[in-house]
């Protein structure tokens, strides 16, 4: 049901926990399922240098979750809002039509971040 990179970064989430300094925090959340995810990341001089994450939900919100994590060290803040869906669906070698949903989540976390990120 789920490819292995999910599975992957279900089993052995990278970044899990929180920034005790972070420069943004940002939750997002699926009312219809009840996932979760929470994301923390330093920024410095217009990039993102750390980031770390909690989720409660399902396989595939932590799976995005931590691929997320991954996928935003060392982007500058002007890459934020181009972050697809899709294109965490395809880095995760897919997704199940039922758990989709976790890939919009990441991104309205991300979405979140770039709204708040200082100016």
């Amino acid at each position: 049901m789920y490819s292995k990179r999910v599975l992957d970064h279900f089993h052995d989430p990278r970044n899990v926990g929180e920034i005790e300094n972070a420069t943004a925090a940002v939750e997002a959340s699926n009312p219809v399922c009840g996932d979760t995810v929470k994301l923390w990341v330093v920024i410095e001089n217009g990039a993102i240098t750390a980031a770390r994450f909690k989720a409660a939900g399902c396989v595939a919100a932590i799976a995005c979750g931590s691929w997320l994590t991954e996928w935003l060290a060392g982007k500058p803040l002007a890459a934020l809002p181009n972050l697809s869906p899709d294109q965490i669906e395809a880095a995760l070698d897919g997704l199940p039509p039922a758990s989709k949903h976790a890939a919009v989540l990441a991104c309205d976390a991300v979405r979140q971040l770039a709204a708040r990120r200082p100016a």
